[in-house]
């Protein structure tokens, strides 16, 4: 991670691609993209979906980050991005909070800093795919809603791995 700029720039790795129902995790003991599991719902992931290098959650893992992006990247795809906003969020096992960013060499989202610049609907979708998702394998999530850009930063310094 290049230090100097977190938290403005984080370092993404995508596992599921925008548009995707395979839910894909990259598993660290074999540095492989292990299949998870197929999401039961029929609903597809809104964006680049995967986690931001050199952070912990609270669940142990990686920060949770979507990436708002055009086109879907891959797999293991790296990604240099921006963080604009937090969807703060709670599952069946704790505190899972997404960060939401946008990619840092796009030139259709530079002008993009803020949740406040993306259209409410879009922000409205990307948090019904989370409450909805889990509906069928009887798992619940609760959302607590959207929180700034500079919320987000100030939880991505939080979860810094030392």
């Amino acid at each position: 991670m290049k230090e100097y700029l977190f938290p403005d720039i984080v370092e993404v790795i995508v596992e599921v691609p925008k548009g995707c129902r395979n839910k894909y995790e990259f598993d660290h003991k074999t540095g492989r993209i292990k299949l998870d599991r197929v999401l039961f719902s029929s609903v597809h992931y809104p964006a680049d979906y995967g986690y931001i290098t050199g952070t912990l959650a609270e669940d142990g893992d990686e920060v949770d980050v979507l990436v708002m992006i055009e086109e879907p990247t891959f797999s293991g795809c790296f990604i240099e991005a921006r963080p604009i906003g937090m969807l703060k969020m709670k599952d069946e096992k704790g505190i899972d909070n997404k960060i939401l960013a946008v990619p840092a060499t796009d030139p259709v989202w530079n002008y993009v800093n803020d949740l406040h610049e993306i259209p409410p609907h879009m922000l409205t979708e990307i948090e019904n795919f989370f409450q909805t998702y889990k509906k069928l394998e009887a798992k619940s999530v609760i959302s607590d809603g959207w929180k700034s850009a500079t919320f987000a930063k100030d939880y991505l310094i939080d979860r810094k791995k030392s």
